[in-house]
């Protein structure tokens, strides 16, 4: 039978959890898997009934970190605690999945491997595809080693014998067999597309000065200079020894339009040449940035849907080249 995934999230983070999904579905139709969260509830359903059922009855459970998750209380005192104890007895098998950065490394989650690779963190990685792809495959590996055998998979939707007399229509409802695949194609207004290239904006900035400060302070001899010009532009200079031996200029606009993030060698307030640009496109699910190609272009990475972070690291990456 399947492997039953149950996933234990904050609802700040239902976007990334849908992405997830979408990375697990060659598992459900290999019939490795079938997932549930609260969102497969029928009207009408008890929530913490259902929800403490499916709990009790996975066979892995993915909590996936966030703040959010760290900050609720029913996440982190009720299904946090509930799974721990689960996988403790070997009755079913945690896996902690860090979606955004946040001080887990404090919890009792700490004790156990995290995904994805090294824990860090979906968020941070240059391309979040791979990211997912990445928790993805251990989750495969996890499911593989529990050789659950090739039952039906009709035994996961059956309500415990001894289910209480006074519930059957609660227990009918949520046994009915239903397909996994209920995710619904997103829609993004310009609105949203020009949120998030603010957003964007503003974690390239803060991506370098973080950046700038961590290198001189890790290298002798190294300095820098980081200049917010206006609201969409800054420039950035590293210096050795006082000389200059790097330098750029990242803004927004100019002549190729509002709706980019671009990135031009040295320091400069012109905006009507530039090196690298970004872009912010979207699938069926969310929004990601895309750049012209010029810093990847031979590498097979030209398609690369970059979050936040890997945007800020692609432009960090052509700044510190001169340097290495």
């Amino acid at each position: 039978m399947a492997a039953k995934i149950f996933f234990s999230y904050s609802h700040q983070d239902e976007a990334l959890r849908d992405r997830l999904e979408v990375q697990l579905t060659m598992l459900q139709r290999q019939g490795l898997i079938e997932v549930w969260h609260d969102r497969r509830m029928s009207p009408g359903t008890r929530l913490n009934f259902e929800i403490d059922r499916q709990l009790n009855e996975a066979d892995v459970i993915l909590l996936l970190i966030s703040p959010d998750f760290l900050a609720s209380d029913y996440c982190y005192k009720i299904e946090k605690s509930r799974a721990l104890a689960r996988h403790k007895n070997n009755e079913a098998r945690l896996i902690s999945v860090i979606l955004r950065p946040c001080d887990w490394t404090h919890t009792e989650l700490a004790d156990f491997l995290v995904v994805p690779t090294d824990g860090r963190a979906i968020t941070q990685w240059p391309d979040e595809d791979e990211a997912f792809l990445d928790v993805s495959n251990q989750i495969r590996r996890a499911v593989e080693e529990l050789d659950l055998g090739q039952d039906s998979l009709d035994t996961h939707l059956w309500i415990e014998a001894d289910m209480k007399a006074t519930e059957p229509v609660e227990a009918k409802v949520s046994a009915l067999p239903r397909s996994s695949n209920l995710r619904l194609k997103k829609s993004f207004t310009q609105a949203d597309k020009d949120q998030f290239l603010d957003e964007t904006f503003e974690h390239i900035a803060k991506y370098f000065e973080g950046s700038l400060n961590e290198l001189c302070e890790r290298n002798g001899g190294i300095s820098h200079r980081l200049r917010q010009v206006n609201a969409n532009l800054f420039q950035a200079k590293i210096y050795r020894e006082g000389e200059e031996v790097a330098s750029c200029t990242i803004f927004r606009g100019g002549a190729f339009g509002a709706d980019a993030i671009s990135y031009k060698e040295g320091t400069t307030e012109d905006t009507n040449s530039l090196n690298e640009s970004l872009t912010v496109e979207h699938d069926d699910q969310s929004l990601y940035l895309k750049s012209m190609g010029f810093s990847m272009m031979g590498d097979g990475r030209e398609d690369a849907k970059l979050s936040m972070a890997g945007a800020s690291e692609l432009y960090w990456s052509r700044l510190i080249a001169h340097l290495q």
